[in-house]
């Protein structure tokens, strides 16, 4: 992982700030959880805390297939304009060449279920994917299950 490009990213995307990092010291827990752990960086946004680290990967490849990992982080936002203004940010983002991605996959359409949810999917720039989603009813109040009764 290029961390400075991680960094930069958050900061640039979703406003975080640095609150800490680490370069060594790590507890015998860390290192069993992420063998070759050699820096730790938290970002900060809001209530919001991601941890980016980097791995002297050695013989410590990537987890197999069928290891649970995430498949996407949802974000939710409270009106269609405010998903709209996000998926703006990506795109001027993402064609801004200044970042590397690892998935060089541009911002999904925004989409609308059948229950009104609108949703689009990106990947941050270490091929996490992305959701920010509305969702009309949580958002105005309503419990979804009570608007349908």
């Amino acid at each position: 992982m290029d961390l400075g490009n991680a960094v930069l990213w958050y900061r640039e995307f979703l406003g975080c700030t640095v609150s800490w990092e680490m370069s060594g010291g790590f507890s015998d827990l860390s290192r069993r959880r992420l063998p070759g752990l050699t820096r730790v960086v938290e970002v900060a946004v809001g209530d919001i805390r991601l941890h980016l680290f980097t791995r002297d990967r050695g013989t410590h490849g990537p987890p197999a297939g069928e290891v649970n990992q995430f498949q996407h982080l949802c974000i939710r936002v409270d009106t269609p304009e405010q998903l709209r203004l996000w998926r703006g940010r990506y795109r001027e983002l993402y064609e801004s060449g200044r970042f590397t991605f690892a998935r060089a996959e541009p911002a999904t359409e925004i989409d609308i279920d059948g229950q009104g949810m609108q949703s689009f999917y990106a990947y941050d720039v270490n091929g996490l994917e992305l959701e920010f989603t509305h969702l009309p009813d949580i958002s105005e109040g309503t419990d979804a299950a009570d608007a349908s009764a």
